[in-house]
């Protein structure tokens, strides 16, 4: 049995303990969803009548037309904050206070800002007849500060010899970040970037508060617009349908940054050279010999023996 550095290995009974948690927290969780199934069915949220509307041709084509407008309005924010994120990280590393100045305001300043106060204001002030720039603006404005933020501590957080290193071989500024930093420290931020990218992806969503016809929008339609069955509304099944599209989405994006996680790992090890096997260069033979040389074969010198 290994033994960890951080913690004991658990014994017989800790082994036990931990199943008996393991099985007790199943039991609960199991609970908890039969609980909530239990409560749609009474309320009568799986009655066929509220279901059905998504078996029509016209509803799927509705849903994919919302479903293609998120992943563009998403496609084009995403690009756009990881410019901006850089623009503002390279203002905040600037050498010149100005400069630094002015990044620190605007990475503050586009955090602190409420993601759906930004949104509306860039709605109703500039873009009325043009939601979707609204919705791609305020999602860039803000995840690029965002962006910028784990850039910067991520080529921060790289040991300062890096940089030392390549200012004494003579390199400017901008080489030792583009083929010293900034290379090192993109595999250290990949994680964070792609999980602010699946923040960006749930962020379409606010879209329908200015009437931007994004996934969410048609959803909230089909709902409003289906009459009640017994009393009933269609805002529960909504939910589960595009809630379930939704997850589909960030859980590709997701395995997309693990895919591409394992790439950078594994071109990070690089392929070993060959190896030679043992006793080859003895079964190789000796090399040519130089002219006049009077020594025997695997000798440095003259036979003198």
């Amino acid at each position: 049995m290994s033994a960890s550095v951080l913690f004991d290995v658990p014994g017989p009974k800790a082994r036990a303990r931990n199943r008996i948690y393991g099985i007790l927290s199943t039991v609960a969780v199991l609970g908890l969803v039969a609980f909530v199934v239990y409560r749609l069915d009474d309320t009568g949220q799986f009655q066929g009548e509220l279901w059905n509307i998504y078996e029509y041709s016209s509803t799927q084509r509705q849903i994919l037309d919302g479903l293609r407008t998120t992943v563009e309005t998403f496609a084009i924010a995403a690009a756009l904050s990881v410019v901006l994120g850089v623009v503002l990280t390279a203002a905040r590393l600037s050498d010149h206070k100005p400069v630094r100045w002015i990044g620190v305001v605007a990475v503050e300043a586009f955090r602190a800002m409420p993601l759906l106060i930004m949104i509306f204001l860039l709605w109703a002030a500039v873009f009325t007849s043009d939601p979707m720039w609204a919705l791609v603006i305020g999602l860039t404005l803000y995840n690029g500060s965002v962006q910028s933020e784990i850039f910067r501590s991520g080529i921060n957080a790289l040991p300062k010899g890096q940089g030392e290193a390549a200012y004494a071989l003579g390199l400017r500024k901008t080489q030792v970040m583009t083929s010293v930093l900034v290379p090192q420290a993109v595999r250290t931020m990949l994680p964070s970037i792609i999980s602010q990218l699946v923040v960006t992806l749930k962020d379409t969503s606010l879209g329908y508060i200015i009437v931007y016809e994004e996934l969410l929008f048609v959803g909230k339609r089909f709902a409003e617009q289906r009459p009640p069955v017994n009393g009933v509304y269609a805002f529960i099944p909504m939910v589960i349908v595009f809630g379930s599209i939704y997850i589909l989405l960030c859980m590709a994006l997701s395995s997309v940054a693990t895919w591409v996680e394992r790439r950078t790992k594994r071109s990070r090890k690089g392929t070993p050279p060959p190896m030679a096997a043992p006793g080859a260069a003895v079964m190789a033979g000796p090399g040519p010999r130089a002219p006049g040389a009077t020594g025997a074969p695997g000798t440095d010198g003259p036979n003198t023996g």
